[in-house]
């Protein structure tokens, strides 16, 4: 299955409504009138797209086609549009769709680290894991670091990735120092030249401020030994979370300085809108996609590949 076809059937559900349910609300020859356009508003709302961002489409459309007789082609060239400019924001991300790599930023020189958070049960640790598969495949070398260690079964499935894909990892005891083990792994990553240090932390919950103080901790130590670490910061939401997950990114953004996200569990939720809200209301940038439960099951994130998964058959 190829790239798009991949992205295709994991937003299924999401495509589900704004094709089907959503295009059964507009009929050739009717007008689009005021019933119509808040109908629609409260279908794209159901996505998870969030009030503003399904204001934003139907504003436009009532701007442009209101009061007219619906041409559904015009319709849905409006939607696309105005999608497409609300995930690139303002500042019109866009990645080498040729290089799986380019959405990652990158060390001067010496290893890469990258910080990845998020709360327990979002697909943290196997959204890692795809992660570390992209680079091993692109030929990088690979050092994980299981900080995670208030629960044993966190390290042992991440050793168990690092055993699957060759990459090394750095792990401790039951209830170490989190902070320890970064430290440990970005000692490691220099002594073995390696190319990337990806950091896991602990699953917590926002409103956990004192976990929240350890992410701080962990990047304060990581940086006695790669002074410009991280390079990276990711944190994982879990689609099926929608309006949730808004939350969730405001508070560890400011606990860890995210630079990107990475949204999980796609191929599960007809709430893929969440990442128009999330990109909309946050300015940070999604840079991958988890579309299913296999190990290369991620993709780049390409607002217009994105949104012609939702609107091509």
């Amino acid at each position: 299955m190829g790239l798009f076809d991949r992205l295709k059937q994991g937003l299924q559900k999401t495509r589900q409504i704004l094709r089907t349910d959503v295009r059964d609300l507009f009929r050739a020859g009717e007008i689009l009138d005021e019933k119509l356009l808040q109908d629609f508003e409260g279908r794209l709302i159901r996505t998870d797209m969030g009030v503003a961002a399904a204001t934003r489409i139907v504003g436009r459309l009532r701007e442009e086609q209101g009061g007219r007789t619906v041409d559904v082609d015009a319709v849905w060239g409006t939607v696309r549009e105005e999608l497409v400019e609300l995930l690139k924001g303002q500042e019109d991300v866009r990645w080498d769709t040729s290089d799986l790599l380019s959405p990652l930023n990158q060390a001067s020189s010496g290893p890469t680290v990258v910080l990845v958070a998020g709360v327990n049960g979002v697909g943290k640790t196997t959204s890692i894991a795809k992660i570390a598969g992209l680079l091993q495949r692109s030929g990088k070398k690979v050092v994980l670091a299981a900080g995670d260690t208030f629960r044993a079964a966190a390290v042992e499935q991440l050793a168990m990735w690092s055993e699957r894909l060759g990459c090394d990892i750095v792990r401790k005891e039951s209830n170490a120092d989190p902070a320890a083990v970064a430290y440990e792994g970005a000692q490691a990553a220099v002594d073995r030249q390696a190319d990337y240090l990806i950091v896991d932390t602990a699953g917590r919950l926002q409103n956990q401020k004192n976990l929240m103080d350890e992410l701080g901790k962990i990047r304060r130590v990581i940086q006695k030994v790669i002074p410009e670490a991280p390079h990276e910061s990711l944190l994982v939401l879990d689609a099926t979370t929608g309006q949730n997950g808004l939350a969730q990114a405001r508070s560890f953004s400011e606990a860890v300085g995210c630079t990107g996200l990475v949204l999980a569990k796609l191929d599960g939720t007809a709430r893929g809108g969440i990442v128009v809200a999330v990109r909309q209301q946050m300015g940070i940038p999604v840079k991958y996609i988890g579309v299913g439960e296999q190990v290369d099951d991620i993709e780049l994130f390409d607002p217009d590949g994105f949104v012609d998964a939702l609107f091509r058959t």
